[in-house]
């Protein structure tokens, strides 16, 4: 072989490698921009080692602190600090949408109508139950027995199940110790929530300045489950879009058991993480506990599944509930309500005149400002104080009362603190308490969990929100209600 051929050939090797080269860079650089286009972002901790069917992500288990530190801003009581280990376990890298469930479970009961959208409007045992058969469909062995009052979780089944709480926290922390897991604050180009109300807005409001994010977007609906960019493990929405129902009872955290905790076994609400579209930023934290009656259906409450990382483990947790809240034969009713435009006490009549029920205003000893930037400052500074105004009038003989229609304004994400000192005043344990809320836009709010934390015993009905004034359709909105819980109008 003569010297010109070879020096042919040899260029013809090197321009190949140079083309295979520039190709690869090509690639890699298409594969970037493809994944930046739907959200994604690369992983960067070793905490998640593989993906499975179904978008479920493996989390390698770990020891964290759970809860948050007393100096963290919005905190509140129940989120106590302690270390936790959890094992390793599988989770969704999305929420579940409609159409995985409605494939499943052959309706979809979500507010907002879209594929890809979360599903919502789901009670827990709407979840659990979905998780079981789904389970069956793909040759699993069911997670869950459920036997009346009680519900049985097999930790040793390899078939899909709900997080635990500890596991939920631990996921969207994903490494991180801040608020969020976008660090100290969150905008609304990070998740879907309550966008005029960012964090730290309650201390704020009047000089926002100070305010790390601005307020931004409310966009008063979910967005897709693949929207934002993912946590650090490779999940997304754990902020924000819907609040997502864990296994786990509400109660203080065990101190002592922190090993792969799973709740108390017995309690009247369940935990629900993350925060909604509707709620505000503190809200979303990722220390946050929402606990939610189980059998409540909410148009910002969804889910994710997990499964076992291992099957290790023989033992079987139950958890004994009670299902039905129907309010119906429960004898007497009072009607409770704080209102200060009018929107809560035009309700509120229109409640006494159909079912003749006593009916009691709380109005406190101080009355509120009539102008509203003053009452905005006012119940601000109530909120930021956790205060509890005194009330002026009084319910004399509470035990007689079985069901209370409890209304009131979503003041701030929440119930105004005079609802507050009615609650601590008496003992609703074994009674039913109904909310009615007022609101401009953001529905419950987390009212319903303030609710519940303030009456741990007691049961919790379906709740009506009135949109402002409610419209010429409040008499039938408030007929449906009424009926949905069981109660006869006159």
């Amino acid at each position: 072989m003569n010297k010109k051929v070879i020096a042919l050939l040899v260029a013809i090797i090197i321009v190949a490698i140079v083309a295979g080269i520039i190709f690869a860079v090509y690639r890699q650089e298409e594969n970037k921009t493809q994944n930046n286009n739907i959200g994604e972002a690369p992983t960067n901790n070793d905490n998640v080692n593989a993906e499975i069917a179904d978008n479920l992500v493996l989390i390698n288990g770990g020891t964290f602190q759970m809860g948050s530190p007393e100096t963290e801003m919005q905190r509140e009581t129940d989120e106590t600090l302690h270390e936790v280990t959890v094992s390793d376990f599988y989770i969704g890298r999305y929420e579940v949408t409609q159409s995985e469930y409605e494939e499943i479970m052959g309706e979809n009961p979500s507010n907002f109508s879209g594929e890809n959208l979360p599903v919502e409007n789901v009670t827990w045992y709407d979840a659990i139950e979905y998780c079981n058969k789904l389970s069956e469909k793909e040759g699993l062995t069911p997670v869950y027995t459920i036997d009346g009052e009680s519900v049985s979780w097999d930790r040793s089944a390899n078939g899909y199940r709900l997080p635990t709480e500890a596991e939920w926290e631990y996921a969207a922390r994903a490494g991180t110790e801040t608020p969020f897991n976008t660090e100290t604050s969150i905008s609304d180009e990070e998740a879907n929530y309550y966008g005029h109300y960012p964090y730290g807005i309650e201390e704020n409001y009047f000089s926002q300045d100070n305010l790390e994010v601005q307020p931004g977007v409310y966009r008063q609906t979910t967005v897709e489950v693949n929207s934002f960019s993912p946590n650090n493990w490779g999940l997304y929405n754990m902020h924000g879009n819907v609040a997502e129902w864990c296994f786990d009872y509400y109660g203080e955290y065990d101190l002592e058991n922190t090993n792969n905790p799973s709740g108390p076994t017995t309690g009247t609400l369940r935990i629900n993480r993350g925060g909604g579209w509707n709620d505000y930023a503190k809200h979303l934290r990722s220390s946050y506990r929402a606990s939610t009656t189980p059998s409540q259906k909410m148009s910002n409450i969804g889910f994710r599944i997990a499964r076992n990382g291992d099957n290790n483990s023989n033992t079987t947790v139950v958890s004994d509930t009670n299902r039905d809240l129907n309010t119906q034969n429960n004898g007497n009713i009072l009607i409770a309500y704080f209102s200060w435009s009018g929107n809560t006490e035009n309700a509120a009549q229109i409640i006494q005149e159909k079912t003749g029920a006593d009916i009691i205003e709380l109005n406190p000893v101080e009355p509120y400002s009539s102008n509203y930037n003053e009452v905005l400052d006012q119940a601000q500074k109530d909120m930021n104080n956790d205060a509890r105004p005194e009330l002026a009038n009084h319910v004399e003989n509470m035990d007689q009362y079985d069901t209370i229609l409890l209304g009131y304004p979503n003041w701030w994400a929440t119930i105004p603190m005079p609802v507050a000192s009615f609650l601590e005043e008496y003992d609703f344990s074994g009674k039913t308490i109904i909310p009615f809320c007022s609101h401009g836009g953001g529905e419950f709010g987390q009212s319903i969990t303030d609710i519940s934390k303030l009456a741990p015993n007691s049961k919790i009905g379906e709740g009506l929100s009135i949109h402002y004034s409610g419209g010429s359709g409040l008499e039938e909105d408030i007929s449906d209600w009424l009926n949905n819980n069981g109660l006869e109008e006159q």
